[in-house]
């Protein structure tokens, strides 16, 4: 199948190889077919197809390993878990711990419908829970997950997966994601805030709106985090 369009071939194969990811026939964690392979099937040269892996490999949609091949990329790898989140521990401690507040489902907002192309009130996933660090809760997430993309998910079936739910999306539904934007400000904690952060009323915390989309640009999770930051600072690369 080769492709014909204005852009340069090796952007047509990559949205080719980012379509065939779409449509599920590689899942993340699958191995890619070799260079010389997919040259073949695109009806290019495996320079051509090397130079599209190279993109898909910068936006962590693929990845090479050494003597293995190119993988398709999956929370589900100890090194990606976290790829998405930005906190860092001032002291070097790694990980968190999760506890699960809630899960339920609702009619989305407007302000939710819209940032996931959503109709007022389509039914949606809520999931409130604390991240936990040095064994003191440092985040609180409520994020929202379009239902028809993940029809099922339950408290049960959160509570039975041990890794983040990023990995939990990819094994039970189906859905990767690829990146996400976010908006960063500065606000009080309210009462609840304050409560579960362990916190005093008033204290400042770090807001972070996150957009998470899969592939195709199609948005599938709102998440809002609040960041208590005294012994953590949140850290990004900028190139």
């Amino acid at each position: 199948m080769k492709p014909r369009s204005p852009a340069p071939l090796y952007e047509q194969i990559r949205q080719l190889i980012v379509a065939a990811l779409a449509a599920g026939e590689w899942r993340p964690g699958d191995a890619l077919p070799s260079e010389v392979a997919l040259a073949a099937r695109f009806g290019a040269s495996a320079g051509t197809v090397r130079r599209a892996l190279d993109e898909l490999t910068a936006a962590n949609i693929v990845e090479r390993r050494q003597g293995s091949g190119t993988f398709v990329a999956t929370h589900a790898e100890p090194r990606q878990q976290f790829r998405f989140l930005r906190l860092v521990a001032d002291d070097e401690a790694r990980g968190f711990t999760r506890e699960l507040l809630g899960c339920r489902r609702l009619r989305a907002s407007a302000d939710i419908a819209r940032a996931l192309g959503l109709l007022t009130s389509e039914p949606v996933i809520e999931i409130r829970r604390l991240l936990h660090r040095r064994d003191r809760p440092v985040v609180l997430d409520e994020l929202w997950l379009p239902e028809r993309h993940f029809e099922g998910l339950s408290a049960e079936l959160i509570e039975q997966h041990p890794a983040p739910l990023y990995a939990l999306f990819e094994a039970h539904f189906g859905v990767h994601m690829v990146r996400a934007e976010e908006k960063l400000r500065a606000v009080a904690a309210t009462p609840e805030a304050a409560l579960l952060l362990q916190v005093p009323e008033g204290e400042p915390l770090l807001s972070v709106e996150r957009l998470a989309y899969t592939y195709g640009d199609r948005p599938v999770e709102l998440r809002r985090g609040l960041y208590h930051t005294s012994s953590d600072h949140y850290r990004n690369e900028l190139n």
